[in-house]
């Protein structure tokens, strides 16, 4: 059997196959009223294509654990019970077709409140016309870019609130059926920002050593680990680097592959069952050098240095490149993003290109086989 397609085992869950569903933000709910937050038809017709299309694992885009957490305005929530009982509907038809259901769970700290991508994702500031914008929060007062307002450095007790709110949406996300639980650290929200130097300038105990900045993102997954059940398991995105080296001026250096290794050994010893290994979103003008599985490396070496499973994103959009990157032992599966957006039905795909393996195919598209 081809190895991406071989089934996957984490606690007591059993993903059928290697080929995952990276979270991506739809910025398509509701901005005001009782369904603010709330998964709609889209998001329903989003998700359901890939897991008809034979993906093993759907993750759902970042869901937002406060209304102040969200990227956007028009990003899924997961702070009041209505938004449980929309999810309800999308995680059940997941598991009918054979696919798991898991949650991202999200805050945004300094890069939240911005307009949607298709608006020109610019900041919206508090009081701006139509209401939808907030003064976002962060660990320390320093803006995302030129063109975004200062955050509010957060308080001790605020840190410990959000805690809570994760906690929160965590007990709700499993009310709402979802079977994994990821934890965003990535991307330069608000856990990747007290991670990195470069965001976190804090002097008290959640800033300046390593083991200071890696506090707040240790409470969240003691927070969640306790609420979330044993037999599920626990997923922590994370970027591997900053891609920020000494820099001139009074720039600071950011989170690297080295701190996230020794991260990695911590978030095993606190509960978290995989490591989903991204990179960058930090800082606007970071120099990334983008081609195809650039961000494989990072996953392999959490994997071999610290004996934890992982999951590899980036770039990866061809079959036999999600092959290898399985049967050489670089990470335990594939996250795919953009292309499954071009091509919701790429496990089918793939499994009838690599061979020895089949994919379930609904029973109203048997004739199409």
């Amino acid at each position: 059997m081809s190895a991406l397609f071989e089934p996957y085992v984490l606690r007591s869950l059993t993903i059928p196959n290697r080929v995952w569903m990276s979270p991506m933000c739809q910025y398509s709910a509701e901005v005001f009223g009782p369904n603010a937050g709330v998964a709609n038809d889209w998001h329903f017709s989003h998700y359901a294509a890939r897991a008809a299309g034979g993906t093993g694992l759907v993750l759902v885009e970042a869901t937002a654990v406060s209304p102040e957490g969200r990227i956007s305005p028009a990003d899924l929530g997961l702070w009041n019970d209505t938004q449980v009982e929309a999810f309800r509907r999308i995680t059940a038809f997941l598991a009918a077709q054979g696919s798991v259901p898991g949650i991202q769970l999200a805050h945004a700290g300094r890069k939240a409140s911005t307009e949607r991508p298709w608006r020109g994702g610019g900041p919206i500031e508090a009081g701006a016309p139509g209401g939808e914008g907030w003064l976002p929060v962060a660990p320390s007062p320093a803006a995302y870019d030129d063109d975004r307002p200062a955050p509010r450095e957060l308080t001790v007790d605020e840190i410990g609130e959000i805690v809570e709110q994760f906690a929160d949406a965590a007990r709700r996300a499993l009310a709402a059926g979802f079977e994994v639980a990821e934890i965003h650290g990535a991307h330069g929200y608000l856990i990747g920002q007290f991670l990195s130097p470069h965001s976190n300038r804090r002097t008290d105990a959640y800033g300046g050593s390593f083991e200071n900045r890696i506090r707040f993102a240790l409470q969240v997954v003691d927070a969640v680990r306790a609420v979330w059940p044993d037999e599920l398991p626990l997923f922590f995105r994370i970027s591997a680097t900053d891609w920020l080296t000494e820099n001139a001026d009074d720039e600071r250096d950011g989170w690297t592959a080295d701190e996230t290794v020794r991260l990695a050994h911590e978030l095993r010893a606190h509960g978290v069952d995989l490591l989903d290994v991204s990179t960058g979103g930090l800082a606007p003008r970071a120099s990334i050098p983008v081609g195809p599985g650039y961000q494989v490396p990072f996953a392999e070496r959490v994997r071999t240095e610290v004996g934890l499973p992982v999951a590899a994103v980036g770039l990866i959009t061809d079959p036999v490149q999600a092959e290898k990157i399985v049967t050489d032992q670089r990470a335990d599966a594939v996250l795919l993003g953009r292309e499954l957006l071009r091509n919701p039905y790429f496990a089918r795909d793939a499994a009838r290109e690599l061979g020895g393996a089949t994919v379930p195919v609904p029973e109203q598209y048997g004739w199409a086989v």
